[in-house]
């Protein structure tokens, strides 16, 4: 159902209320998406939870791209010791430091365990890149509080906006 992130294919059931041209990514999305985007690209530590090692994972390349463009990202995976050198932690709540934004990029069934460590931890914003979007995840999230960017916009290509 998913493709990687530059056909950025929104899902047909999603109803827009409001549609317009994102001039930065040239996507359309809604109100509430666009804000919740620009939101999160103002932020300057980012949790990075399937963050990888191995350059061929796009874990790595979200990581990689946000130290690109000034971020510090925080590798979050239970399976590696450390991403491009930096330690990894193994989930949201082993973060030494409270991250308002966190960017996943797991399987939707393990997306949902992500976001019950993210509530605990009082994450405000969540991006769930392409293919880790879970509908009952997007639900708890949004019930807590949450501001959640799923079903289409890809992280990378909104970097590339910024340039």
């Amino acid at each position: 159902m998913y493709r990687w992130c530059p056909s950025l294919a929104l899902h047909r059931s999603q109803k827009l209320r409001t549609r317009y041209r994102h001039s930065k990514i040239g996507i359309e999305m809604d109100a509430t998406t666009r804000s919740a985007i620009e939101e999160f690209l103002l932020q300057r530590q980012v949790a990075v939870v399937g963050a990888s090692d191995d350059p061929r994972k796009f874990g790595h390349r979200v990581f990689v791209a946000l130290q690109q463009h000034g971020r510090y990202p925080i590798p979050v995976n239970p399976n590696a010791a450390t991403v491009t050198g930096q330690p990894t932690v193994p989930d949201l709540r082993s973060l030494k430091e409270p991250v308002s934004a966190v960017s996943i990029i797991t399987p939707p069934a393990v997306t949902e365990r992500v976001v019950v460590d993210a509530i605990a931890a009082g994450v405000k914003l969540i991006w769930m890149q392409p293919g880790a979007e879970s509908p009952a995840a997007v639900q708890q999230a949004r019930d807590a509080g949450i501001q959640v960017i799923a079903g289409g916009p890809c992280l990378l290509v909104a970097l590339r906006g910024l340039r």
